[in-house]
């Protein structure tokens, strides 16, 4: 018997020094960041900024493969199948980490046990937009014009994000409106425009913000904690004397589970010198993502959190996914 304890605690320390050998020469060749989106979106640019700024700090190229579909869960299985090395990363959002496990009736795995939180990215910017028929200048018109007309606004939303938001705003203000969903923005804003639906919390301001600027579109407020630079009028819910929405509409780098904690940390190091570049936040700027950093382990925290506020929703019956 202490023959067996011997030689298992010999191998587990020939296992933990090869490990470390590995993250000592890590990165030997290419990393591949998984983007669970199509190339183009807001998701697929902020990850192609972080990706070049890994490249400059590991000095090695930190390729993009864009793998949508299934609400992110296409991308998410493809980390999972990835060796714990570093050389296959996830660009993951709260829609495939926190809304699929949450909502769906089988959770297709567990974004804290099944993955190695890296680093947090930032957030996508929601703001509260309305046609211009819409009598109401602030969001507190707009609940009550609500109340006094329950079930005649309709609302689009794009993402999981916005729909939960929507829904969290109603329930606080116990207004009705009617749900209409769509795939983008690119779809959703003609019709906003055209008042086939008055209400959006949208996420691609680059697409809109030119019909705010005419006069087409009106903003009344912002989903996120505080004021956003793109909307410096439009308070926050809270501002508003208004429930502030649970769940953030977030980014963040994953790796495998057991992915190496030296390389786990010195990725996350990466991450946050890359944020704050000042040419790297000008072109998150432009993609209307707000950029915070984060260490492993609070990015970790943050996630279950963020599940939990998710799976809130789901218990009250507000959001399901087939």
């Amino acid at each position: 018997m202490i023959t067996q304890r011997r030689w298992l605690i010999a191998g587990m320390a020939l296992a933990l020094i090869a490990g470390s050998a590995s993250a000592q020469q890590y990165p030997a060749k290419p990393v591949r960041m998984i983007v669970p989106f199509p190339a183009g979106g807001a998701a697929d640019n902020v990850a192609r900024v972080v990706a070049r700024g890994l490249s400059d700090g590991l000095g090695q190229q930190v390729l993009v493969d864009n793998r949508p579909g299934g609400d992110g869960v296409i991308a998410a299985n493809a980390l999972l199948q990835s060796p714990p090395d570093g050389y296959t990363l996830l660009m993951g959002t709260a829609t495939g980490m926190n809304a699929v496990p949450a909502l769906r009736k089988t959770a297709p795995y567990d974004p804290v046990e099944d993955f190695t939180a890296i680093s947090l990215l930032g957030n996508f910017t929601h703001l509260l937009v309305v046609h211009p028929d819409v009598p109401a200048q602030t969001l507190l018109e707009l609940v009550a014009y609500a109340r006094a007309n329950p079930g005649q606004l309709n609302y689009a939303t794009t993402n999981f994000s916005a729909h939960a938001g929507t829904i969290q705003l109603m329930r606080a203000t116990g207004i009705s409106m009617v749900h209409v969903p769509y795939k983008g923005s690119a779809q959703s804003i003609p019709d906003l425009m055209t008042g086939r639906v008055q209400v959006s919390f949208d996420s691609s301001p680059a697409l809109y913000l030119p019909h705010v600027k005419a006069g087409r579109l009106r903003i009344l407020a912002t989903m996120m904690q505080h004021r956003s630079p793109l909307a410096p009028d439009a308070p926050t819910l809270a501002e508003s004397g208004i429930e502030p929405v649970r769940t953030l509409p977030w980014g963040g780098l994953f790796g495998p589970a057991r992915l190496p904690k030296p390389i786990a940390e010195r990725l996350s190091r990466d991450v946050s010198r890359t944020l704050e570049q000042p040419e790297a936040r000008k072109r998150l700027d432009d993609q209307a993502f707000e950029p915070e950093a984060s260490a492993p382990e609070q990015f970790a925290a943050f996630v279950r959190t963020q599940l939990e506020a998710w799976r809130r929703i789901a218990k009250e019956g507000a959001m399901t996914i087939d």
